[in-house]
């Protein structure tokens, strides 16, 4: 079970999971803030690594900077 827990998730399931749209975790990533892998062509996620990102505030300071442009 623990196996399963700390498995990569893909951009759909990170989505879902923080509840935000592609776009949003795209823009969160081209501005280098939130931890992700290429992997190939695709993103993948570690959803402890995301949640730290999230605790630290780092969704706010991207969004942030988004209202002065």
């Amino acid at each position: 079970m623990v196996e399963m827990e700390d498995r990569w998730l893909s951009i759909t399931e990170i989505c879902k999971y923080l509840g935000v749209s592609n776009d949003t975790v795209y823009k969160w990533i081209d501005k280098g803030g939130m931890p992700a892998h290429r992997m190939g062509r695709l993103w993948k996620f570690k959803k402890d690594e995301v949640d730290e990102w999230v605790k630290a505030g780092g969704a706010a300071d991207i969004a942030g900077s988004d209202k002065s442009e």
